[in-house]
């Protein structure tokens, strides 16, 4: 059976930059995998080279046996691929209801759609009591409940969720991840982009290190975890 998501031998560039150096994953249907790895590691351009931002000079990228390399964005998501991305990037004029609604754009299913507004509400109750406030006005939690809410109203496939910790405190952080595992165990897979290792690896299922553009070591996330070099270098034990 073919993976949900497979990349093989991928190189991506920025101008002369080479930020991916022929990276190779997998993710199953079903599961959450995570890239760890330092700034500058190559995991951001990773989840926007797979969402058709970036496109790869080198190499392949298949989305259950459906080769989309090379498509333009907006194809890549009717294909079933949603991104939350780094820094959130919703609508800031827009109120929450309307920024949920542009994560609906390409379906035509008023039924299924407002059966993903109730999920996304149940996810975030914190959004239905926001619904019609300026998405610019929220909260930077709030802000990253509805970037992940927009995604889930595509009803993708696969969620490309990059950096959703970032800037939140850490009581915000857990709940954040309690919330992304609640939807994985509701059947969503999972490509989470995350610098927060230590809570990254307790709630996926595998794991890839990347280091300057490279795959330096892959493994469960139990493994990873027990990784001498993971430990120390993002896991912050001495």
């Amino acid at each position: 059976m073919a993976h949900m998501l497979e990349l093989r031998n991928v190189h991506a560039f920025y101008g002369h930059i080479h930020a991916l150096k022929g990276i190779s994953l997998t993710v199953d249907r079903g599961e959450i995998v995570t890239l760890i790895g330092a700034n500058g590691a190559g995991k951001s351009t990773t989840i926007r080279t797979i969402s058709g931002l970036v496109h790869p000079r080198h190499g392949e990228i298949y989305l259950e046996a459906e080769r989309i390399d090379g498509l333009p964005p907006h194809r890549v998501t009717e294909l079933g691929v949603a991104q939350a991305p780094e820094g959130r990037w919703i609508f800031p004029r827009l109120t929450v209801m309307e920024n949920l609604e542009m994560g609906a754009f390409i379906r035509e299913d008023p039924d299924g759609i407002q059966e993903d507004l109730e999920y996304v509400f149940h996810l975030f109750p914190r959004l239905q009591e926001r619904r019609d406030q300026l998405g610019g006005t929220l909260s930077g939690g709030e802000q990253q409940m509805l970037a992940i809410g927009r995604a889930l109203m595509a009803r993708p496939r696969l969620l490309l969720l990059d950096e959703p910790s970032m800037g939140l405190a850490p009581m915000l952080v857990e709940r954040i991840f309690e919330t992304i595992q609640s939807i994985n165990q509701a059947g969503m897979t999972i490509l989470l982009v995350e610098q927060n290792a230590l809570m990254a690896l307790q709630i996926a299922h595998r794991g890839y290190v990347l280091q300057t553009g490279e795959i330096v070591l892959e493994g469960t996330a139990q493994e990873l975890q027990a990784n001498e070099m993971v430990r120390k270098a993002y896991l912050g034990e001495e």
